[in-house]
């Protein structure tokens, strides 16, 4: 009933003048919108749609449009770098391992970074941050301790063999490196639309979801501490990330659009076959 509400009251008040905007434009191409929200436009009034993910991560529901089509996730393309892998000995010397990032976007290093940092400091458990460029000279002042790995970017396939628990605020590439590496994660971010993506980390239980923005050292240390504990997690990440791997979203990609043209090609010839017919 929230969502209800709040998709009416957004509808008809914040969105009301976009929205307007966007149905005389489609009008005047003849495609239909069915009045829906803009940002629901580009979903349901598509022949295709395709779909970052699998459909092991989204929820089960009823009114899934027929033009959706899952592809696997897609993720940048990176070529082997050898000169720009992390070879730090310190991955093979510590059996708890976390890997923590914020991404590149978020430059509030106090949010996630910092917090995580401070919990597991002088403990027996490596942490490797990566700042995205954010604040990376005054976090290794600030953080100088033997446990600690802090650079602006380190290739996360060099790190994630050895990462235990990933912690992230929730960014979906993030989130799909994070599954195809069968990692569970501890995930806190709200803003962005990463709160609808960490719900889903919670919901199908790959890891826990802090539901904050900013959490507390304390909360991170209980988190992470907890998916180290429980199996459950890995268990099921783990099982997410066979899924990922039966995907492949180019070839999938490129199907799913041949086989549009090509129904489009034949619907035109029967078309204009009727057409000479007549």
């Amino acid at each position: 009933m929230k969502q209800w509400f709040l998709r009416i009251l957004t509808n008809r008040l914040f969105f009301r003048a976009p929205n307007l905007a966007c149905y005389e434009i489609l009008d005047s191409y003849g495609i239909e919108h069915q009045r829906s929200n803009f940002f629901d436009i580009n979903v349901k009034a598509s022949d295709l749609y395709l779909q970052s993910g699998t459909p092991g991560f989204e929820y089960r529901r009823t009114d899934m449009g027929k033009n959706i089509r899952f592809i696997g996730s897609l993720l940048p393309y990176a070529a082997e770098k050898k000169s720009s892998r992390c070879t730090d000995i310190r991955l093979s010397q510590y059996e708890k391992v976390i890997t923590v990032t914020q991404g590149t976007v978020e430059k509030d290093v106090e949010k996630l970074l910092v917090p995580t940092l401070e919990a597991f400091k002088d403990t027996d458990t490596l942490v490797v941050c990566t700042t995205g460029g954010s604040k990376t000279k005054e976090l290794k002042e600030r953080f100088p301790h033997s446990n600690i790995i802090i650079e602006d970017f380190i290739p996360f396939d060099s790190i994630m063999p050895y990462t235990k628990v990933y912690v992230t605020n929730g960014g979906y590439g993030g989130v799909m490196l994070g599954i195809e590496n069968k990692l569970p994660m501890v995930v806190a971010g709200v803003h962005e639309g990463k709160n609808e993506i960490c719900a889903r980390v919670g919901y199908f239980k790959l890891g826990i979801n802090l539901k904050t923005e900013k959490p507390a050292a304390t909360q991170i240390k209980k988190a992470v501490e907890k998916v180290f504990a429980c199996g459950l997690y890995r268990k099921n990440v783990q099982r997410l990330s066979q899924e990922f791997r039966q995907y492949h979203p180019g070839e999938l990609g490129a199907s799913h659009i041949g086989a549009l043209f090509t129904k489009w090609a034949k619907a035109k010839t029967t078309f204009f076959s009727k057409g000479a017919a007549a």
